[in-house]
């Protein structure tokens, strides 16, 4: 901690000859965190604890194996519904080894290819390559982006999302001639294609200019005879159509699928091809998302969230009452897939003392089996800790979800630091899932509270607008009450209470740092942005864009908003002090940070700021994780288990 006025001095960089130190003196006991309690878990054995499996899986259709990303190589693999060791598929993914939910690699219709993106030629481009032979081909060569892509059930051709020209448009290729065709033109964002079961017709989705409402239109695959067969409204869709998705034709072809808010909720719907009122498909309040149709035609299964806790259902496509097949207790189902015979689904499930891993359920029994198994030997899951699920009350009638970690490691008679800990977004949410940093914290003797503020998704239209136009103010009070439930609790040390997140949790405290210059006696924001005023106009990430005035109002119009949410305006006011971080040297990055620390700097404030290499402005490496969790343990230890007593 610093008030060094050199800004040499104060903007530390680590430098990856540091960060290789770091790690040697940690692997050394030099920063003391190996705990003499055996049922806390090391670093190591906390950043051993993660997925073998990502994305969402699909199965052949021949049904003999389920495909998935491994997260442990990036690659692909396939492996038999009745378990075995997997199959590693020869393919290189590039120098991304990313891919987005709507690039998953996926079967042919026949089980001739797989389909997937890579960018091992310089752009990201479709690539297919053989079940029989092993043979790869590149489909494309189009030197823009691709955001989603799906087979024509036929096989001969592939239709995809493409933006060679700076705005996506929809486009054809034929498998057996590599021939491109362009088949939509518009100034919208036109994406996630999906065919009709006779291969005749595409249907995709058109974006409004503010990414609000969606138009599903239908069209000959050489670009004839569009026409629009329903429109949706008043949905935000931060991931240019990710959120909407592939509006999914029934496998008779006479009904479309699709997500929509217009109940307050995001459900799906049903809607005839031909025109027509859409009905729910099983209307709930509750979020719902990855719907599909079994392969027979008489059944959807999707997921449910409940507080958190998300639900793998299925329900009859005529209309009935949903069936609950998969119910994790304190975890989360996600990705279903279902089998050629419309008889299994796999799915992936998580909780929150396990990382994901790939399940098979019966459809008519319920009995689930798991495929993989990424928890590492040890019991580290009996050693971890079972977080709570509370409410506390906040300003303006709110009750606010949360999960509540109590600390291990507490001497008897002693009290406990808290962290409050904010997730991205901001429409976002924390779900029953494994929080592997939240975890080292709690295992060293912080309890930590993990709130759904208002902005939050989960929890209704409502709930997830409540901060629109407000942000910093009337969500920060969510944060402030948090941290009063946090001091009520009797093992808490009620002054010493700190803040952290990334991204939004980032934001969220360099608000509380500004606007609540008192509330907390430390602070570390990750990854966070302090000036959307110098944003706009310097960064422009258009998405970003798109939920600054979907959230704060046209910039044009609403300057005044988009300043009193940005807590650099206000950084005469900070007193607590800040340890800021976040990575750096790869695209894309931010200068949002420094901006922050340079004007703290000019204010005298105390704050420490460090950034981690070959990252963009996330720090998502593994062991650039593990030394920023030394970093902010020794910054947290400093002034939240310190000896010093505040004057009264």
């Amino acid at each position: 901690m610093t008030s060094h006025r050199n800004p040499e001095t104060v903007l530390r960089r680590r430098s990856a000859a540091n960060l290789a130190a770091g790690l040697i003196l940690a692997a050394a006991g030099a920063t003391g965190l190996r705990a003499q309690d055996p049922d806390v878990l090391t670093i190591d054995q906390l950043l051993s604890i993660e997925s073998v499996v990502s994305g969402s899986p699909a199965w052949s259709p021949d049904g003999s194996s389920i495909l998935f990303r491994s997260s442990l190589s990036g690659g692909l693999v396939t492996l038999s519904p009745d378990g075995g060791f997997p199959t590693r598929i020869p393919i290189e993914m590039g120098s991304s080894g990313h891919f987005l939910a709507s690039q998953m690699p996926g079967w042919s219709p026949k089980g001739n290819w797989i389909s997937y993106v890579s960018d091992k030629g310089g752009s990201p481009e479709i690539w297919i390559w053989s079940t029989h032979d092993g043979r790869e081909m590149q489909l494309t060569n189009l030197g823009g982006r691709i955001n989603s892509m799906t087979w024509s059930p036929d096989e001969r051709s592939i239709a995809f999302a493409g933006d060679r020209y700076g705005n996506y448009d929809i486009w054809t290729v034929e498998v057996a001639t590599r021939r491109v065709r362009r088949i939509s033109n518009d100034k919208l964002y036109e994406v996630f294609p999906t065919w009709t079961p006779d291969s005749q017709r595409i249907l995709y989705v058109r974006l409004d200019d503010a990414w609000e409402d969606h138009a599903v239109i239908e069209v000959a695959p050489d670009g004839s005879g569009a026409r629009t067969v329903l429109q949706d409204r008043d949905f935000f869709d931060y991931g240019a159509g990710s959120t909407f998705g592939f509006p999914r034709v029934s496998p008779d072809g006479s009904q479309v699928l699709f997500r929509s808010h217009r109940s307050g909720w995001i459900n799906y719907w049903l809607a005839p091809v031909e025109g027509g009122e859409p009905r729910p498909v099983a209307a709930a309040e509750a979020d719902q998302s990855g719907a599909v149709w079994s392969p027979d035609g008489r059944s959807i299964a999707y997921v449910e969230n409940h507080n958190g806790r998300h639900d793998l259902r299925v329900v009859p496509a005529g209309g009935g009452r949903p069936r609950v097949l998969v119910s994790p207790e304190g975890g989360v189902a996600s990705g279903p897939s279902w089998s050629p015979d419309s008889r299994s689904i796999a799915y992936l499930k998580a909780d929150l003392v396990s990382p994901q891993d790939l399940y098979v359920v019966a459809v008519e029994g319920g009995e689930s089996r798991p495929l993989t198994f990424s928890m590492p030997a040890g019991n580290l899951a009996g050693r971890l800790i079972l977080p709570e699920k509370v409410h506390y009350p906040s300003t303006d009638g709110y009750s606010i979800p949360a999960y509540l970690y109590r600390p291990v490691g507490v001497p008897a008679g002693e009290r406990a630091p808290g962290i409050l800990w904010i997730h991205g977004g901001p429409t976002s949410q924390f779900n029953d899932t494994f929080q592997q940093h939240v975890q080292f914290f709690a295992q060293r003797g912080y309890a930590v509270l993990l709130p759904n503020i208002r902005g939050s998704s989960g929890y209704g239209k409502d709930f997830a607008d409540a901060n629109n136009g407000c942000w910093g103010h009337c969500d920060l009070e969510d944060v402030l009450a948090g941290a009063d439930y946090l001091k009520a609790q009797p093992e808490v040390d009620p002054d010493r209470i700190g803040l952290t997140g990334t991204s939004y949790g980032g934001i969220m405290g360099m608000y509380a740092a500004a606007f609540a210059p008192d509330a907390f006696r430390a602070i570390i924001p990750g990854s966070g942005y302090s000036d959307w005023v110098h944003f706009y106009r310097s960064e422009n990430e258009l998405r970003h864009v798109k939920l600054l005035e979907h959230e704060l109002g046209p910039f044009e119009t609403s300057q005044d908003v988009w300043r009193s949410s940005s807590a650099i305006y206000e950084i005469d006011k900070v007193s607590t002090p800040i340890f800021l971080v976040h990575g750096e040297g790869r695209y894309p990055g931010s200068d949002q940070s420094e901006i922050f620390a340079r004007a703290l700097e000019n204010h005298y404030k105390a704050f420490e700021y460090t950034t981690y290499p070959n990252e963009n402005y996330y720090v998502r490496g593994k062991a650039n994780r593990r030394q920023m969790l030394l970093d902010m343990l020794d910054f947290f230890g400093r002034f939240l288990k310190d000896d010093m007593v505040d004057a009264p």
